[in-house]
């Protein structure tokens, strides 16, 4: 079908070209499908054109994409729906990328209540350190999971036949397993999975010990540091989203390191080594379930 014939099987429309949003433009283009995108930047999309994108995102083309993915920042991925909703087509489906789920399905799914298309939050567990289009690549996403949040509302056996259908859609992109459940489980589960590790690293290499660290560190020190490096307009954001879980969270830690510190300024060795048995024994349980 044509632009003018309405949807258009296979299309994906895809909102920001980032890190997360080129690499979908990429891997969707990799396996044949037509990809339309809008980026607030131009010549970012100018470049996508070169290669990924086929063409512009807008008004005349949004009725066109049977998937259309939102890779922008929380309160955006939300104000773009609420904006645009006439011009989705029926039997569409629109999902987003945001690395928080309470605010923006909150806001989503009010958009596309009693609508003829559906909405359905969504956030690949996936990334790097780096952002932006240059280092975007269609493999990405490659034996990642996916992680599905249908509205509650819906009646469980459409809930089911969206998720299925989105497996279908996003097929091209690789994903390894898909885990669905609410907003809420989400934004508690990804405050310590995923913030935590950044809140804790971006902290870490403020001492001043970081900046002599040149052949005196190894794999510990790269683990722990690789996600200092972030975006902090971008993380800022996703961790006020998450406040109540976030400092949940840190508390937690903050409790465990000064057991840590008081049995070593204790010089406490039987107390010391009972806390790293135990932090040893919880990992090994972790990775076994």
């Amino acid at each position: 079908m044509d632009q003018a014939g309405g949807m258009v099987a296979g299309r994906v429309g895809i909102v920001g070209l980032g890190l997360m949003g080129g690499s979908f433009a990429k891997a969707f283009s990799s396996a044949g499908h037509e990809v339309y995108a809008w980026n607030r930047t131009e010549s970012v999309l100018d470049l996508a054109m070169i290669e990924d994108v086929t063409g512009r995102l807008g008004e005349s083309t949004i009725p066109t994409c049977e998937l259309i993915i939102l890779c922008l920042y929380p309160a955006a991925c939300v104000s773009w729906l609420q904006e645009h909703a006439d011009a989705i087509s029926d039997g569409a489906v629109v999902i987003d990328t945001a690395g928080v789920k309470r605010v923006v399905c909150k806001g989503c799914y009010e958009t596309a209540k009693g609508r003829s298309w559906s909405f359905c939050g969504a956030h690949p567990m996936a990334g790097t350190q780096y952002s932006g289009y240059a280092h975007s690549r269609a493999n990405m996403y490659h034996g990642a999971p996916m992680v599905l949040c249908p509205d509650p509302d819906l009646d469980p056996v459409d809930a089911l036949a969206l998720c299925d259908r989105l497996e279908e859609l996003l097929e091209p992109c690789g994903f390894e397993r898909y885990s669905v459940t609410t907003p809420e489980e989400h934004d508690r589960l990804i405050a310590f999975t995923s913030q935590l590790a950044h809140v804790v690293s971006n902290a870490y290499v403020k001492s001043p010990t970081a900046q002599a660290h040149q052949g005196f560190s190894a794999g510990s020190y790269k683990d722990l540091t690789r996600v200092a490096r972030l975006n902090p307009g971008m993380w800022s954001e996703l961790f006020l989203d998450d406040a109540d879980n976030l400092s949940f969270e840190i508390g937690q830690i903050i409790d465990e390191l000064k057991r840590y510190k008081r049995a070593i300024d204790d010089d406490d060795s039987e107390t010391l080594t009972a806390l790293l048995a135990e932090g040893d024994r919880l990992k090994r349980e972790a990775e076994k379930r």
